[in-house]
């Protein structure tokens, strides 16, 4: 009686919650509509208790009993097809026997079904058991008269008087009643089927020999439930505390969630309090809202008596299902233990008369009431379950309202505190209060409409046609501005892209590419939206690196190809702007005269945004530097790899050098400008810094550019850079890959230990070579091929400019060299001993002190 009592008052708690599930689906199986509880579809039906399989697409049947609805729905019963319950015919072989399990099912046989008829038939009396329905009976499409054939008949089902309606799982009969010695009452439980729903689902846990009872869905240790009152009380940790004992998380002022969970705070039997002296207590919403209440601790200073558990407290508001709170010292403290204070929620039965709590606030845990349902007065009557004020459960078989007469205030007049959520009579009671009337549709009282007077026809009319009137013109005059702001956006949109144009180099371009008509259509200029849209407005995430001239993304353009946007970098300064803008210009040119396989292809470029953008083909294989520097064992950079990339590098540059339209020094060769194809084949790339010379021309500048170990000394010195500089870069490339080892120690400075140059033309002299070797080149690379390859290097690094090898000569001998057969690599080297004499001073420029150009130099 008692699990039935608790279902029925979940009925008036949650009822309203639900009213609006029926009418949803509308479902039919065959001939026979399937109507709210049940349901094919799971948002159809109300419990998996009334969920319907529709066989066949032509016969309905409950899931969970196994039998054939055949229609006639009402309120709260329902026509199934029964089968014959027990036969004992020899020819049938008793197969006709049946067995119908109604256990743990909402569904029992209806009071009108014959409960139990016998049928004969020849002289061995065959005979057959069954219920059936009498006042349906001739409603159906199967024989009239019931013979000894038949295997089906007509029977009512009714379902327990809970509401369907209210998702409630139909409580099993061997659920745990108990976690040690603490009562589990529903709608709590711990097993399937024992719980209402996930929100009221506990788990019995034992630490140090205690039983502990938790609300799985929140964490927290439940003490009691106070059905009646609709609320649980849970045992909580402090929200805030500012003790030294009291340093976990859980202390540092934000309680527990119970967002998206049927339980909040109850402003009813909880306040918000704080144990101390000398702080001031506030309560937040959250940690970034105003303050919604607080309290202020005597000073403590102010009783030579004054007890740690002496408090402050306030009133929280309604509904509260998560708080923060916090400790602000107000007061100057004269004992430290005293000035110790904790802020918390906590149940008003704790509070002694005398302001202080029964459980000192130093044990971290005070108990806190969470409400889930509110009780409201309502009408009810004998047939119905109340609960009168005193917690006292009214009878079902009494005359009175209530078990103890009196009990109850309003008793006489039928009224008592009935948990319901909605307005008075809410399916409380079949009498109505004043005001509502009883619907046998909905079957709960709705409040009865009263139409006041209609206002005369032409008055009506007019009030119409202003309203319509207002209205069209309203929005008119909206989409009217709407449609000029448009107008205005776009204007300056375009004077914007213009402004943008003009600054980023524009006519510089157009005046650059007028002189050189036939390269014009190899560049061609990107819209600002497609790679704004491409590079999601420039996000962080979708860098690729960051170079000397600029940062670089990886993008998919509109047309599904992948490519590489380079962003140039801009500074402040008017006149290193103008210079940088310069050189973002130049390698636009210099890249749309190149046509090389080993040399990165320039696509287009934008100038229409803040700032300027090239977009190049991907390379998605790195640099040359990280293969080095970075080795991968799974792919290691073997010496066929090394000589492979050196003479393509060697080709780009004598095709830069020679072969272009107009000859171009790069004047930054270095392995982190050398990337590398899907088939780690070398592109050369950074050109930000690069010119072009007419012919039997040199470059003089007052600025010094490159970077440092890869610079020419005698451009250092000269100021003046020709291709040959670009060769005496190549050639620390050459060592770079011969050592695996980088031009300048990032562990050593320079006077310490000196250039790579310095140490691989060292190791040359003193016949040393192979004990600086990258042990992969020492283990695969042919003596000879090595040796060759670093006699090279060698003279590519000649101090003597005059001296070095041209590119065309230094990719014709790598071309030798991984042709010829080993025997044959090596040839006679004139080179005199002399000229590979080391000077410090000469091959480590950048320890000149005093120097008289301006130097920009790109650390490695």
């Amino acid at each position: 009686m008692g699990v039935l009592r608790l279902l029925f008052y979940f009925t008036l708690l949650v009822w309203p919650s639900l009213q609006e599930e029926e009418g949803k689906c509308v479902e039919t199986c065959g001939n026979v509509t399937i109507p709210f509880p049940f349901g094919i579809k799971p948002e159809c039906y109300s419990d998996p208790s009334f969920r319907v399989t529709c066989k066949n697409g032509e016969k309905p049947y409950i899931s969970r009993i196994d039998m054939e609805i055949l229609g006639s729905f009402t309120s709260r019963d329902v026509i199934v097809n029964n089968p014959v319950t027990y036969s004992n015919c020899p020819s049938k072989g008793d197969n006709g026997s049946g067995d119908v399990d109604l256990t743990d099912s909402p569904f029992f046989f209806s009071g009108n079904n014959f409960p139990f008829t016998n049928e004969s038939s020849g002289r061995n009396a065959c005979t057959s058991a069954f219920m059936f329905d009498v006042g349906n009976f001739g409603h159906f499409t199967f024989p009239r008269d019931i013979n000894i054939d038949s295997t089906h008949v007509p029977a009512t089902l009714e379902w327990k008087t809970f509401d369907p309606k209210l998702k409630v799982p139909v409580r099993k009969s061997n659920c745990t009643e108990k976690c040690g010695n603490i009562d589990i009452l529903y709608p709590f439980g711990i097993e399937d089927w024992c719980y209402m729903n996930d929100a009221f689902r506990v788990s019995c846990k034992e630490t140090n020999g205690e039983s502990k009872l938790l609300i799985s869905s929140i964490n927290l240790e439940l003490v009691d439930v106070k059905f009646s009152e609709g609320r649980v009380i849970i045992n909580n940790s402090l929200t805030y505390s500012n003790c030294n004992n009291h340093q976990d998380d859980r202390k540092k002022g934000v309680s527990v969630n119970l967002t998206n969970t049927p339980f909040y705070f109850s402003d009813i039997f909880n306040r918000f309090g704080s144990v101390g002296c000398g702080n001031f207590a506030t309560i937040y919403h959250n940690q970034t809202d105003n303050p919604i209440g607080g309290c202020l601790q005597p000073s403590c200073n102010s009783s030579a008596n004054l007890s740690t558990n002496d408090m402050c407290f306030t009133l929280i508001p309604p509904r509260l299902d998560a708080f923060a709170a916090s400790l602000t010292k107000k007061y100057r403290s004269y004992d430290g233990n005293r000035s110790c204070g904790s802020a918390f929620l906590f149940d008003m039965d704790l509070l002694h008369n005398d302001g202080s709590l029964t459980v000192p606030h130093t044990k971290g845990h005070v108990v806190t009431s969470l409400q889930w349902a509110k009780p409201l007065p309502a009408p009810c009557n004998r047939e119905l379950l109340c609960v009168c004020s005193d917690g006292k459960y009214a009878s079902a078989y009494s005359v009175d309202v209530c078990e103890e007469p009196g009990k109850c205030e309003n008793s006489k007049r039928g009224y008592c505190n009935m948990l319901c959520l909605n307005a008075p009579g809410n399916y409380c009671s079949l009498t109505c209060p004043e005001g509502y009337k009883y619907s046998d549709e909905e079957y709960r009282c709705k409040l009865i409409q009263t139409n006041s007077s209609p206002l005369p026809g032409r008055t009506r009319n007019l009030i119409i046609i202003i309203g319509c009137s207002t209205s069209i013109g309203t929005i008119f005059a909206l989409l009217c501005i709407w449609r000029l702001f448009k107008a205005l956006e776009r204007r300056n949109d375009i004077k914007l892209k213009q402004k943008f144009f003009k600054r980023n180099g524009g006519l510089l371009l157009q005046q650059q590419l007028s002189s050189n008509e036939g390269n014009v259509e190899k560049i061609k200029l990107f819209a600002s939206k497609e790679l704004e849209k491409a590079t999601d407005y420039y996000n962080e995430n979708r860098i690729l690196g960051r170079g000397g001239q600029g940062i670089v993304y990886k993008e998919m353009l509109t047309d599904g190809s992948i490519v590489a946007i380079k962003r140039s970098k801009l500074v402040e300064k008017k006149v290193l702007e103008e210079m940088k803008l310069e050189q973002f210009i130049n390698e636009v040119i210099i890249l749309s005269q190149i046509n090389h396989r080993n040399v990165v292809k320039l696509l287009g470029c934008c100038l229409e945004t803040n700032v300027p953008l090239l977009v190049y083909e991907f390379i998605p294989n790195g640099t040359l530097s990280d293969l080095i520097h970075k080795p991968n064992e799974e792919f290691p950079l073997t010496w066929e790899m090394r000589l492979r990339i050196s003479t393509e590098i060697a080709n780009a540059l004598f095709y830069l050098h020679s072969a272009a339209s107009v000859p171009i020094y790069h004047r930054d060769i270095k392995s982190s400008n050398i990337l590398l194809d899907d088939k780690y084949r070398a592109k050369v790339s950074d050109f930000g810094i690069s010119r072009s010379v007419a012919i039997e021309q040199t470059h003089v500048t007052t600025r010094v550019h490159g970077t440092l170990g890869y610079l020419d000394p005698e451009y250092f010195r000269s100021n003046q850079y020709t291709e040959k500089s670009d060769v005496y870069s190549f050639g620390v490339v050459l060592v770079d890959l011969l050592t695996g080892q980088k031009p300048i120690s990032s562990s050593q400075s320079v006077e310490q230990r000196g250039s790579l140059v310095t140490f691989f033309l060292h190791s040359m002299k003193e016949n040393s070579l192979f004990d600086i070797l990258d042990p992969q080149v020492m283990n695969e690379g042919p003596r000879e091929e090595v040796t060759a390859v670093s006699w090279l290097a060698k003279r590519c690094l000649n101090i003597n400019r005059n001296k070095r090898p041209t590119m065309k000569q230094v990719a014709m001998e790598l071309e030798r060299i991984r042709t010829s057969d080993e025997t044959n690599v090596l040839q006679e080297q004139s080179d005199d001993e002399e000229d590979y004499e080391i000077n410090d001073d000469v091959t480590d420029p950048w320890g000149i002190s005093s120097c008289s150009t301006m130097v920009i130099i790109d650390n490695i």
